[in-house]
């Protein structure tokens, strides 16, 4: 089965673009998402139309955050992707008549629905923020152990 990432490596590259005092060019973006800079662009550009980032061209030019930080939810991020639903299941329509599909059919429904439901009220009460504040936690946790010698899992 095919997993979206979408929302996830862009919540990545936003991360690091609010650490950069300027802004970052679709190729560095790009770089952090192990991505070519023109599906950078496609996804940044939902970004731009939500509000949530600004494009410069020329010199000195490149991606930056719109907004502060704790004014921007995971919801609203992955409603400006546009992407499919977070909540997905394949129904078969090739038996629309037949009992036993139609009941497949709404129990699956009622289910994806209040998932969908549930997993996006979720993703409305997390800021980029506190995703932010997370993410230098496990980096400062991530130094130390360095410092320590301790095991080194990267947190990318």
């Amino acid at each position: 089965m095919n997993r979206n990432s979408q929302l996830s490596d862009v919540l990545h590259v936003l991360l690091h673009m609010a650490e950069r005092p300027d802004p970052a060019t679709s190729e560095a973006l790009a770089a952090a998402m192990h991505t070519n800079p023109v599906v950078l662009r496609r996804l940044m550009a939902g970004l731009r139309e939500a509000g949530l980032v600004a494009s410069a061209k020329g010199h000195g030019g490149g991606w930056a955050l719109s907004c502060p930080l704790d004014r921007i939810t995971l919801r609203d991020v992955q409603a400006a992707l546009r992407a499919p639903a977070p909540v997905w299941l394949g129904f078969r329509e090739d038996r629309p008549a037949c009992p036993a599909a139609q009941a497949v059919q709404a129990a699956l429904s009622a289910a994806v629905q209040a998932a969908e439901a549930t997993l996006l009220e979720r993703l409305g009460a997390v800021t980029l923020a506190a995703l932010s504040r997370e993410a230098r936690r496990r980096r400062a946790r991530q130094a130390a152990a360095r410092r320590r010698g301790g095991p080194q899992r990267p947190i990318s």
